[in-house]
């Protein structure tokens, strides 16, 4: 089968794109393959080809149209500057919703390709950095603000953040029973309290919007 023509391909691509989105959806990483995408679009695997000659052209591509629709999906509004901020963040990772959920469980069913590959393994340490690096700023400005003690670090402090907030994923994942919404949302709450600066009682401030469960 020849190549498609240039505008052909184009014209594909986004079709391609859902397709491939489809699978994940239904099946994760796992059973990302040519034959199911080609499948999911009732083509044949050749045809596809011209688009992914290898499987890993194809994981990237799956891999590249996740962190892309992960982006692209809808978030919070970010309040004022500090720790509110931190947890809008924070809570749009969590799987709160099923499009979260759902968003969620393909991010974790990639984690084993990612790690059976450097290539892909490089790629998914640098998103966990600019990860680190959006939350910097706002912990920054929650010390500037009194929210933080003056000798916290903010950049342990984001890596802190990230591996509660992505450990808290994979066990709302495993068992969404033990942990529901609202449970997730005073976790997370917890955590920030505890990094929050102690009052003269010996308490901790409350994370910022702690109470709120409405989402």
């Amino acid at each position: 089968m020849p190549p498609p023509a240039p505008g052909d391909r184009e014209a594909r691509r986004k079709d391609v794109s859902e397709a491939v989105w489809h699978v994940l959806a239904d099946k994760g990483f796992g059973g990302l393959t040519l034959r199911a995408v080609a499948a999911a679009m009732g083509v044949s695997t050749g045809m596809l080809m011209h688009y992914f000659p290898t499987k890993r052209a194809l994981i990237t591509h799956a891999l590249d149209l996740l962190e892309k629709r992960t982006a692209e999906r809808p978030r919070r509004a970010r309040p004022a500057a500090g720790l509110a901020t931190v947890r809008a963040i924070l809570l749009d990772i969590l799987p709160l919703a099923p499009d979260d959920t759902a968003r969620n469980r393909i991010w974790v069913s990639s984690w084993d390709l990612s790690l059976a590959d450097d290539g892909l393994t490089t790629e998914q340490a640098d998103r966990y950095t600019r990860l680190r690096s959006a939350i910097r700023p706002h912990l920054d400005a929650a010390r500037d603000l009194g929210e933080l003690p003056a000798a916290a670090d903010p950049d342990q402090l984001a890596a802190a953040a990230v591996a509660f907030t992505h450990g808290l994923v994979v066990q709302a994942l495993f068992d969404p029973g033990r942990f529901p919404q609202d449970v997730q949302i005073t976790m997370l709450d917890d955590f920030l309290a505890s990094t929050a600066l102690p009052r003269p009682d010996g308490g901790s401030r409350p994370a910022p919007g702690a109470g709120a469960r409405s989402y």
